[in-house]
């Protein structure tokens, strides 16, 4: 048997991989020594980086076994790897100038920051790692062989099972395993429902007035124009909706409206149904924060009302961690097949390991034990920044309903800015609520306010940054 680049002549495997570049048959033992170096100075080659032995690296690259061996030689004389006896060649431990990240500000970016309070992400530092490992590797256990092949663009039987039987229990949805489909997360489900509300014809959809524009952008891409329903203590005026002719769906947070924080009143979920039906609208149901209510039980979901008008959409993004990217669409029968054959046409699948590890998780009991936790968590933090904003900063208040992860300030008229850049100088992350205001919504509308997240921090950190949230307010 011939050696080749994957085997030695006793068929077993070489050794460790290394992509280097060299030049043609002259000047080898010099090219070799020149891409090598060049490898560690750029920090390719990190420190401590074991390198193939020059038995190895000689039969990848085709080349004699004495060149590698001398151009090793010549970069260990520099100072450039290190050779032990036992421990092969590396690379010697040196300062690496590490690539510089790309410029560009983010409102997200939190280097700098001293506490970070901007909305929409959990407390990171409590993600349940060690019951995630034990499903992990029950799941992993069990899994069929095919499990690992492309599968289904739905997602895994496994994880669609799992969620419709937790959705059905906890949320009040009906929910079809054969109509679940698995997603990126929100925004590629809302990605996937744009590309079908547009291709079946419709113009535009409805949003409210306030809310996330990267949500309003991803509906948009496709050609779609969003409109802005306006707000109120209420929730999304619904009636709205027959002033305008030609929007065939809606985009409604009922749980918990992000950022105002009031949930949609039952006579709005109702007449948004009663929309739906008359004018064959689709509603697309951000169940935000539908997980998170403190004071009483949630309210179910706006599908249970209406399965075959409301597409649900839910995601582990706020109940365990952003970074999983793992989110769930449920679908009425007359739009499934579209969802299905968009999501095959993209990608057929997240990442099965997770799928899997996510059905266990639910399965056993984990999730529920986890959700528990979390609300006695985020509870807490939202009496005691009630609480601190009675004693050290009377002039604000916090509005909508004991729910969610955030919290709205309400501030004196003419004062958002001011806060805002009172926090900055602090190095305190805060969001303005005229953020979060749609670009065509009534300006009477606006009112000065600070959406604070009080789950972003971790719990050794919370105390500081509710101190510094209270000295920068009025």
């Amino acid at each position: 048997m011939a050696e080749n680049w994957a085997t030695s002549a006793s068929g077993q495997a070489l050794g460790i991989d290394l992509h280097v570049d060299v030049p043609g048959p002259s000047g080898l033992r010099r090219g070799l020594t020149d891409a090598l170096r060049e490898a560690v100075r750029g920090g390719r080659l990190a420190p401590g980086t074991r390198l193939p032995s020059s038995r190895t690296l000689a039969a990848d690259l085709g080349i004699a076994r004495n060149t590698v061996a001398d151009a090793y030689a010549d970069l260990v004389a520099e100072g450039w790897l290190t050779a032990r006896q036992g421990s092969g060649t590396r690379v010697a431990e040196r300062p690496v100038e590490a690539p510089r990240p790309a410029p560009g500000p983010s409102r997200r970016a939190a280097g700098g920051l001293r506490h970070d309070l901007h909305p929409g992400t959990p407390d990171l530092a409590s993600f349940p790692r060690a019951e995630w490992l034990k499903a992990a590797r029950r799941a992993l256990n069990a899994a069929p062989n095919d499990a690992l092949g492309y599968g289904d663009p739905r997602g895994r039987p496994e994880l669609r099972t799992a969620l419709a039987g937790y959705l059905a229990r906890a949320r009040g949805v009906h929910a079809d395993p054969e109509r679940i489909v698995i997603c990126a997360g929100f925004v590629q489900g809302l990605m996937l429902l744009g590309e079908v509300l547009h291709a079946r014809g419709v113009r535009d959809v409805a949003v409210e007035s306030y809310g996330l524009d990267a949500h309003w952008n991803v509906l948009t891409r496709p050609g779609l124009r969003s409109r802005p329903l306006p707000l109120d203590e209420l929730g999304a005026d619904i009636g709205q909706l027959d002033a305008w002719s030609g929007v065939g769906a809606a985009l409604l947070t009922p749980a918990h409206q992000f950022p105002l924080g009031v949930p949609l009143h039952p006579d709005r979920r109702a007449a948004a149904v009663d929309w739906a039906r008359r004018t064959g609208g689709l509603i697309l149901e951000d169940d935000y924060d539908g997980e998170f209510r403190y004071d009483r039980q949630p309210v179910g979901a706006l599908q249970g009302l209406a399965p075959d008008r409301v597409v649900y959409l839910g995601t582990a993004s706020k109940s365990l961690a952003p970074g999983l990217r793992l989110g769930w669409m449920v679908l009425p029968a007359s739009v499934s097949d579209e969802v299905i054959e968009a999501k095959g046409a993209g990608d057929w699948s997240c990442g099965v390991l997770d799928q899997l590890t996510l059905a266990e998780f639910l399965d056993s009991g984990a999730y529920d034990r986890h959700l528990r936790a979390a609300r006695l968590r985020y509870r807490r933090r939202r009496d005691q920044l009630v609480t601190a904003l009675a004693e050290h900063a009377p002039a604000v208040r916090a509005t909508g309903i004991a729910a969610g992860l955030h919290a709205v300030l309400q501030l004196p008229p003419g004062t958002e800015q001011s806060v805002i850049r009172a926090a900055a100088w602090q190095r305190l992350g805060v969001a303005g609520l005229s953020s979060f205001r749609h670009e065509s919504a009534a300006r009477a509308e606006g009112r000065d306010a600070l959406v604070v997240g009080y789950g972003t921090p971790a719990d050794h950190a919370w105390a500081g940054a509710l101190e510094m949230l209270c000295r920068v307010l009025p």
